[in-house]
């Protein structure tokens, strides 16, 4: 496949990112922006400089130039648009989480055995060099076995308000580091205990906690918290500690390498997911749609991340939910064959 031509479902911040960064991918054309909002998607549109927009995602899965899709829009109709976007047989990137609750995943990974396109959930951590090297170490036996884990995601109030009301922080967030401390284990957790908190009246809780128990060989701790003092210099506070039987790993995504002072105090900016470059975007999210845009380019089924994976990680959280909702732990099937 010489030219790849890339669609984009969703004209929200995130949607716009993604476009960005394919709109710069060598052998890759943004050909398409869908969005339902007609202001949103004129500004994003000419902002990206797309000619093509559609108001229904389902007119550009009709487009039979378009080979690739992302799939970037509010994440309670995951299910639905990555369902026709599978079934018009397109690769697909979906944005995570993957879908709502454990039963969307399944059907979600039932519709891609079925499809002729590839399919991938963009886990943005997995193609972090600093998780990548931490990985690596893992796989190396440098730390032994796998002990303990306790990883933090936590925002400004000001950046959680504007979520908290689409998204609980367990699920924007906790859905990643469920996702890297199965991971790093090769191993999926058995219970979860788990509590919310709630400071504002938004629809979901400020800040969630979860215990994740890998049996009795390790243990978990998530920590989302929201409701950070707008005086916080981190963009993110994102932190993850691994312990073993031999060592440790201790990966800090919140100092980014670059601090600011000026008027308005310190503040240290991402340099890593997706920052600008030169007037691109690079990071993290150009190496994982890169990656992707390769897959389909020769062919090759995406191995960094599977849908299974993926599927796991909103089971695990949606087990934390459960969990939070109840007040009991939750047992969790990490037998279970998806």
């Amino acid at each position: 496949m010489e030219q790849i031509r890339w669609g984009v479902i969703g004209a929200g911040r995130f949607g716009r990112v993604h476009a960005a960064v394919i709109a710069g991918l060598p052998g890759v054309e943004l050909a398409g922006l869908c969005g339902r909002t007609p202001e949103r998607l004129a500004a994003a549109a000419a902002e990206l400089r797309v000619s093509r927009t559609f108001d229904d995602h389902r007119r550009l899965l009709d487009d039979p130039s378009i080979n690739v899709v992302s799939v970037t829009t509010h994440w309670q109709e995951h299910h639905a648009v990555a369902l026709d976007a599978l079934a018009a047989g397109k690769h697909v990137l979906l944005e995570k989480p993957m879908a709502a609750d454990g039963q969307e995943c399944r059907d979600l990974l039932a519709a891609s055995r079925r499809s002729a396109g590839f399919f991938m959930v963009g886990h943005v951590c997995r193609f972090d060099p600093r998780i990548t090297l931490a990985k690596g170490a893992c796989d190396e036996g440098r730390i032994g076995r796998i002990v303990s884990m306790h990883a933090t995601r936590n925002l400004r109030r000001a950046a959680g308000n504007l979520r908290l009301d689409k998204i609980s922080p367990l699920a924007g967030d906790g859905v990643h580091d469920a996702d890297l401390m199965m991971w790093f284990t090769g191993s999926r957790p058995n219970r979860v205990f788990a509590r919310n908190v709630r400071v504002e009246n938004f629809r979901y809780p400020d800040l969630g906690w979860a215990m994740l128990e890998f049996g009795e060989s390790a243990v978990g701790v998530i920590e989302t918290v929201w409701c950070l003092p707008e005086n916080t210099p981190f963009a993110i506070d994102a932190r993850l500690e691994i312990i073993g039987t031999e060592g440790a790993l201790y990966v800090d995504c919140g100092h980014a390498g670059l601090a600011i002072q000026d008027a308005d105090g310190l503040s240290y900016p991402d340099t890593a997911y997706w920052p600008r470059q030169h007037g691109h975007p690079v990071g993290a999210l150009a190496h994982e749609l890169a990656y992707f845009a390769e897959c389909v380019r020769t062919g090759t089924r995406p191995t960094v991340v599977t849908p299974e994976e993926a599927a796991w990680a909103v089971i695990v959280i949606e087990a934390a939910e459960r969990s939070a909702a109840e007040g009991v732990p939750v047992e969790i099937d990490a037998s279970e064959d998806l």
